[in-house]
């Protein structure tokens, strides 16, 4: 059972991903595609890689904060190349990466598999709450235009029921969750245990403030990332942040659906921006241009870290 069940979670964001760019495609011709590349102000895109480029290193640093509690003390050369490993192969097979770079670890760096693997888990922990706090800040941000936008679809008499409808169910489920034990419910318990535990643990750390600030700079980086690149486009470069921070929001996610976020991404940044009346072509045409700038980043480094490893900690043994 365990073998077809992995093959699916390979298979099915590769199909969908594969079914998103044949859609993407056929939303916007390929010369029309091409041409918004060949217009595109690089210096921006470029400014965008070197923010992205920021985030990755700032993520290895902050990775050594881990470390320390545990006893080791990693090169930062090492963890940055394990960062980008381990991106690359998320395009390969989604979420290999993290245990790629817990491999890694543990082969340069003597790190046993299940402490490097854990602390690698908390990051992620640390990464979900961010995120999490980008969305609430959108949405307090943006709350009138996020009523104004529902109260256009339903009348103020649907909004009011579907709000009271969300608290009673959410509250039931509070109820259930704390009542059940069936495997989804422990699963679902389990999941918000360990982003408490794991948000706990970070106050806990020896350079707690050291981490956050790494936390918090890893997601300036992110959104200034995106924000910048939209620069690169005439038609967008006068965006206002609310769309930015939607459409940031929703790619992030997208990234989760497909490998690295193929088809996905440009598709998320689309919808995003159409609530705010930005036409498809511009939007669709960011969405590559991010998507795949950043991409080849990866891949461009990401293998040749996978091809140093083991030549810089061989130098270094000798």
């Amino acid at each position: 059972m365990g073998q077809p069940k992995t093959i699916l979670k390979v298979v099915i964001p590769l199909l969908l991903g594969v079914g998103l760019v044949w859609y993407s495609l056929s939303k916007i011709s390929l010369s029309t595609l091409v041409q918004y590349f060949k217009d595109a102000d690089y210096a921006w895109i470029l400014f965008g890689v070197f923010l992205g480029v920021l985030s990755h290193i700032s993520r290895a640093y902050r990775w050594l904060y881990m470390a320390e509690p545990l006893g080791f003390k990693p090169k930062l050369p090492n963890s940055i190349m394990a960062v980008y490993s381990a991106y690359l192969i998320n395009f390969t097979i989604p979420r290999a990466g993290e245990v790629a770079r817990g491999t890694i670890l543990a082969n340069y760096e003597g790190i046993p598999f299940d402490k490097g693997f854990g602390t690698i888990v908390a990051e992620r922990i640390a990464d979900t709450l961010m995120l999490l706090a980008v969305v609430l800040i959108a949405f307090f941000l943006e709350f009138e235009f996020i009523y104004q936008f529902f109260a256009a679809k339903f009348n103020g008499f649907v909004l009011i029921v579907g709000a009271v409808g969300l608290l009673l169910c959410a509250l039931l489920l509070l109820i259930w969750l704390r009542k059940s034990h069936s495997k989804f419910a422990l699963k679902v318990k389990g999941f918000f245990l360990g982003l408490l535990e794991g948000a706990l643990s970070i106050f806990k750390m020896k350079k707690k403030w050291a981490f956050i600030g790494h936390t918090l700079f890893i997601w300036i980086m992110y959104v200034l990332m995106f924000y910048v690149t939209t620069n690169a486009l005439p038609e967008l470069e006068h965006i206002s942040l609310t769309p930015v921070l939607i459409g940031f929001i929703l790619a992030s996610f997208s990234i989760a659906a497909t490998n690295g976020g193929i088809g996905s991404f440009p598709e998320a940044v689309v919808i995003a921006f159409s609530l705010f009346g930005i036409a498809e072509d511009p939007s669709r045409a960011f969405g590559w241009i991010m998507w795949s700038t950043q991409t080849l980043v990866i891949i461009l480094l990401g293998g040749l870290s996978l091809l140093y490893l083991p030549i810089y900690n061989r130098k270094d043994r000798t």
